[in-house]
């Protein structure tokens, strides 16, 4: 079971009108995580249940995450200022699987901020496309364009950068040829587009999948996701346990993802 850490807040910045960026200390989880775990935080005295946020950079004793004020507890989370104390379960989960070549990361709204994780741990050329619902929904693109060698902006209704969704520049870069993964974090059916586009394509792609979590380390499975059963070639047949190529299986998402092999899920 994961380590929970009592972490002091740093800093606490307003990124829009309903995101919040929290940088908080904490040594053992700043060395340990890989870009796509996550933490689960205690918002206040209730509700019980923690709250899983992704972490968007690491490095010198000190982690940052950004999340989305939804609920009483993230509206918690958002008061907090520096010096107060927030209790943290983590890391969890597993990460992005990066390689070395030329990668493109996909962020839709939310999900942006994981990938910046991602574009920051990546060791070779880095083009980023960020989907956003409009301009006022922004964050984190100076961060992205400092990290990246490429960024490109969408939003759906045109109020900055491409007019549209991250399919359209997607498609155009992997026509282009050049790049050896793709890996994506967002909105579901953002996900099973980018999965359709890279399938099409045949470029790997990994993505990062949001479920609601009770627990965070694999107790409650109350996150699981349908994926489909491996071909015979990675799953012997020989067990007769084993269910048959093509047949659906269920994954927990804190323990078994949230990151997995687009082709791995059952769209």
């Amino acid at each position: 079971m994961p380590d929970v850490f009592d972490c002091t807040v740093i800093s606490n910045e307003r990124l829009n009108d309903t995101v919040f960026s929290v940088a908080v200390s904490c040594a053992k989880i700043a060395g340990t995580v890989r870009a796509g775990q996550f933490v689960g935080i205690r918002c206040g005295a209730e509700p019980i249940l923690r709250r899983p946020v992704s972490i968007c950079r690491a490095g010198n004793g000190e982690f940052e995450f950004v999340f989305e004020v939804k609920g009483e507890g993230t509206r918690w989370l958002s008061e907090r200022a520096p010096g107060q104390k927030l209790d943290i379960l983590g890391p969890l989960g597993n990460g992005f699987d990066i390689p070395e070549g030329a990668i493109i990361l996909v962020g839709g709204g939310i999900g942006a901020p994981p990938m910046l994780f991602a574009a920051k741990t990546a060791k070779g050329p880095v083009t980023a496309i960020l989907g956003f619902r409009s301009a006022g929904n922004v964050i984190l693109t100076n961060e992205f364009e400092e990290a990246c060698e490429k960024v490109i902006l969408t939003t759906d209704d045109g109020s900055l950068g491409l007019h549209g969704t991250v399919s359209t520049p997607l498609e155009g870069l992997l026509e282009e040829g050049g790049y050896d993964a793709v890996a994506a974090c967002g909105p579901r059916p953002m996900l099973s587009a980018v999965a359709a586009i890279c399938a099409q394509h045949e470029v790997p792609c990994q993505v990062s999948l949001e479920e609601r979590m009770g627990c965070g380390y694999g107790v409650c499975a109350g996150c699981t996701v349908e994926m489909r059963q491996p071909d015979s070639e990675s799953s012997p047949q020989s067990d007769p346990k084993t269910p048959d190529k093509g047949s659906v299986i269920r994954k927990k998402v804190c323990t078994e993802g949230p990151v997995f092999w687009a082709d791995e899920v059952a769209w």
